[in-house]
């Protein structure tokens, strides 16, 4: 068997073709019953999200494989034929699958890297895979690892500590500012967007009392109803700075809404407490030069990009531990799944040896007439003593070798040697993957090509929606 996954991302495709592929919850279980009557996928998992849409399927053959999963992704929107979808799909397989999946969920593939969404979505697209039956024992394995590994990188590196949007690099600087956020309270100045994002961010960490004003009364209140706050009305908003820990000004004014004398003020009525001002306008709405007055904290839209980018940099530096956890994460599962390859050889030698202890003891003992049973024990004893002594040093090697590089050799040495043909091992090895390694890897430079859809006949305009909800 074969470990594959195929699928198209941000990274390869437009958002409309994300959205014609896109399957929503209620239609998960579905798709799953779909695209597991295709002939030869045994297993498969579907992930979809607004930036990504994969299948992660146990194929008996690879390229065929690769080939019934390009076949299922078309059907999901009829108007899209697999020749329009080949250009934005990848595909990978053996070690290369399995890397792919533990780096998704470990958010090393996201449009931002440390986002903690996509692990949530993986563990909800397992969830109906599983009560779908969709999935088995090896996807079962690798979603599992997959999500254990998630959980390692987040805790052995600091990929989701660093903020990288603008509006949640001001509250990380208002948290170096007012370490307990909670009795604060914050003047939003104007309706921009991300001084509103940055509003939103402060209060879910742990901001309770929020004022908000705008030149247009209506505006304020609508606001003020969003965020539980408390309007105040625009030609007021200077004498009320003294009330504001936190003053996020975002307007569409060409001159400086907030000046120096302006601070000063609303500081001597505060007893010089600390004030932190986010100027996100552009152009600028508060004066420059209030950054040189005692407690009070000026930063304006260019502050806060360089403190992203930094901040990026630093993810960076993270994601290439993480990189590495998850190489070593894959050679883990790449020792389970050749164990696994080499567990119908073992059964298969032991039922053999069992037939022939059995088959000569009947032989001996209807030979030797009338035994106690103490002595029937003891004779059955000693032949399976003997069988077990004889095998012992076989199945240790086998067990030994099937991780190294010729571990497929010792197990067609140990069928010949035992005369354990391929029908004897066949009733279990068909539930085995493929471990190629990085030979089985297809980049999305390598087309699947597809002679025509084989699959199921369920597939219809009605079976799928047009666009991702």
């Amino acid at each position: 068997m074969n470990i594959i996954v195929v699928g198209l991302s941000h990274k390869t495709a437009p958002v409309e073709v994300r959205e014609m592929l896109a399957v929503p919850e209620s239609r998960l279980g579905e798709a799953l019953n779909r695209l597991c009557a295709y002939p030869g996928i045994k297993e498969g998992v579907l992930l979809s999200t607004c930036n990504r849409v994969e299948v992660y399927a146990v194929v008996d053959e690879m390229e065929s494989g690769y080939t019934r999963v390009q076949e299922f992704l078309a059907d999901t929107h009829l108007s899209l034929s697999s020749e329009q979808l080949t250009p934005h799909l990848y595909w990978h397989g053996g070690d290369h699958a399995i890397s792919h999946l533990f780096r998704v969920a470990a958010s090393l593939d996201s449009m931002i890297v440390g986002e903690p969404q996509i692990l949530g979505q993986l563990k909800d697209a397992f969830e109906v895979a599983l009560a779908h039956k969709a999935s088995g024992v090896i996807l079962n394995k690798l979603v599992k690892k997959a999500i254990s590994v998630a959980k390692r990188v987040r805790t052995e590196t600091k990929i989701a500590e660093m903020a990288v949007s603008v509006s949640y690099a001001a509250v990380e600087l208002a948290k170096k500012i007012f370490s307990n956020l909670s009795e604060k309270t914050v003047l939003l100045v104007g309706a921009g967007e991300m001084a509103k994002l940055a509003a939103r961010h402060l209060i879910n960490n742990g901001v309770r009392h929020i004022m908000i004003t705008t030149r247009d009364p209506h505006g304020a209140l609508e606001l003020s109803r969003r965020f539980n706050g408390v309007p105040v009305p625009f030609d007021e908003f200077r004498r009320e700075m003294a009330e504001a820990d936190i003053v996020l000004c975002s307007t569409g004014a060409a001159h400086y809404l907030i000046r120096a004398e302006d601070v000063q003020r609303a500081i001597r009525l505060r007893m010089n407490r600390p004030i932190f001002l986010i100027d996100m306008s552009v152009p600028r709405n508060i004066d420059p030069t209030v950054g040189t007055i005692a407690n009070a904290f000026r930063f304006d839209i260019d502050d806060l990009e360089m403190r992203v980018e930094q901040n990026r940099e630093e993810r960076l530096r993270e994601a290439a531990k993480a990189e590495r956890m998850v190489e070593e994460e894959v050679g883990v599962v790449r020792q389970w799944l050749k164990s696994l390859e080499v567990t119908p050889t073992i059964v298969a030698l032991r039922k053999r040896a069992e037939e022939i202890k059995q088959a000569e003891l009947e032989k001996s003992l209807s030979r030797l007439g009338n035994l106690s049973p103490q002595e029937r024990g003891l004779i059955e004893g000693m032949a399976s003593a003997i069988v077990n002594k004889l095998l012992h040093g076989s199945l240790v090697t086998l067990k030994t070798e099937a991780n190294s590089a010729s571990g497929s050799l010792f197990i067609e040495a140990a069928k010949r040697f035992f005369n354990l043909d391929d029908e004897t091992t066949s009733g279990r090895t068909e539930q085995l993957p493929n471990t190629g390694g990085q030979s089985d890897a297809h980049q999305p430079d390598r087309p699947v090509p597809v002679a025509g859809r084989s699959g199921p006949e369920r597939a219809s305009a009605q079976d799928m929606p047009d666009e991702e909800t």
